[in-house]
């Protein structure tokens, strides 16, 4: 195969032959595997008078420097129907993608191309004003133009930071999080894409995602898009969502939800999950219970320090906040906390009971939002338990999400939201 490297848009149109007598055009080019690094092109389609034919790879036997391409045998008449294949012209020219790199949301100009290893690879996306002007046609034009307003650069966007928006199916693609490009974003910029991006579009990029993903961007996003994308998802993955989303953020997104709603989707949790929400969603938003969260360490008293960093090396993985330890009765009633730095340098043999801290700041559920983020500031704590009259512990407000919830909309609005991600409450 005589073609290099080059762009879609120099074979497009060309002329495809056997034996040098010409049979049609090139229209099309499929990619059966399109999550792989630098995919190959599987196949070319071929416009006929009979209509469009499809022409294996293996097929190909030259591709001239006109671009003309000469096939060792007559096209088919129908593509092998591959499960999550593209189709360069018709699936992505023109279509909108998702730089991950550059997290942002472009469109594709034209591809690039190139014979590596004897296959033909997808390398980059062109994403240029140039790339357009070329693929019209015009890239003389382009060219003259280009050059007299001013230096433009040649915007080229790695196959491999390359994540297309596509209408998928969740029930028939799966993407696990390795494979999904849109994986490697923060959650903060995917949310700001999800956002920038059409209801039916966010809808797709969310059927991209795993669950946990879509949690973390979720707990991102602004009520309204928010609403939307579970009213456009559907019950049963809303509620897969909403399950791994920090228990004071979903609860958040609940309690803007109608009771109708709330009930649905409560019915497709767990039932200790379910029952957190509806004890969370109770409380108003601007308060100690509706900032807290449930994704706390709690330990018994009587525990030895060693057995204590035992447990602590088992749950760790699924615990995000652990740099204070709440210790608590039988009845959860709060007795006293200790930090992590006190539990590593104590002896191995001491109990926890004669290391922990009794005298404890805390504050009442229905405390207002700036008197706990006025607490955690006097107090220079990381957080603050939240508990009832009884002394029962109900959840920690973080000092993340207290100064999210005084800060004014105008600062937030320009701050990315960078909040912990971890799971319910977890015994040791």
């Amino acid at each position: 195969m005589a073609f290099t490297e080059g762009f879609i848009s120099d074979l497009v149109g060309r002329r495809a032959t056997i034996e040098d007598r010409p049979i049609g055009k090139v229209a099309d080019f499929l990619v059966a595997k399109p999550d792989a690094v630098f995919p190959q092109v599987d196949g070319l389609v071929i416009r006929t008078d009979q209509g469009l034919r499809y022409a294996p790879i293996d097929s190909v036997a030259d591709v001239d420097r006109n671009g003309n391409v000469a096939l060792t045998i007559a096209p088919t008449q129908a593509a092998p129907a591959e499960q999550e294949q593209l189709y360069l012209v018709a699936d992505l020219l023109d279509k909108q993608i998702v730089d991950v790199d550059g997290c942002k949301v472009v469109r594709i100009n034209d591809i690039e191309v190139a014979n590596t290893g004897g296959r033909l690879r997808v390398v980059a996306a062109d994403v240029s004003l140039a790339g357009l002007l070329r693929r019209l046609g015009l890239r003389s034009f382009g060219r003259r133009w280009l050059s007299k307003i001013g230096n433009v650069p040649r915007s080229m966007i790695a196959w491999d930071s390359v994540a297309p928006i596509r209408d998928a199916n969740p029930s028939q693609v799966h993407l696990s999080v390795k494979q999904s490009r849109l994986a490697r974003l923060h959650p903060s910029e995917l949310a700001e894409i999800i956002s920038d991006l059409s209801s039916r579009e966010a809808l797709a990029v969310v059927g991209q995602l795993d669950d946990e993903t879509a949690a973390d961007a979720f707990e991102h996003l602004d009520a309204e898009t928010r609403k939307n994308l579970i009213d456009d998802i559907g019950t049963e993955r809303a509620a897969d969502i909403i399950e791994e989303m920090d228990a004071d953020d979903a609860a958040d997104l609940l309690a803007d939800l109608p009771e109708e709603q709330q009930s649905q989707l409560l019915a497709e949790m767990n039932a200790y999950t379910a029952g957190e929400l509806r004890e969370l969603v109770k409380y108003p938003e601007d308060t100690a219970g509706g900032m807290m969260t449930t994704g706390y360490v709690w330990i018994y008293p009587h525990r030895t320090t060693e057995a204590t960093i035992r447990k602590i090396r088992e749950i760790g993985p699924a615990s995000e906040f652990i740099y204070y330890l709440y210790v608590v009765d039988k009845d959860d009633r709060l007795l006293g906390a200790l930090s992590l730095r006190t539990l590593l340098l104590a002896l191995p043999t001491a109990f926890i009971d004669r290391i922990m801290e009794s005298d404890l700041v805390t504050v009442d559920p229905l405390s207002p939002a700036v008197d706990v983020a006025s607490t955690i500031a006097k107090y220079d704590l990381l957080a603050v338990p939240v508990v009832d009259d009884a002394g029962k512990m109900l959840g920690i407000v973080t000092v993340d999400d207290a100064i999210d919830a005084i800060m004014p909309d105008e600062v937030a609005k320009k701050l990315p939201h960078l909040r912990r991600h971890g799971p319910h409450h977890a015994a040791t």
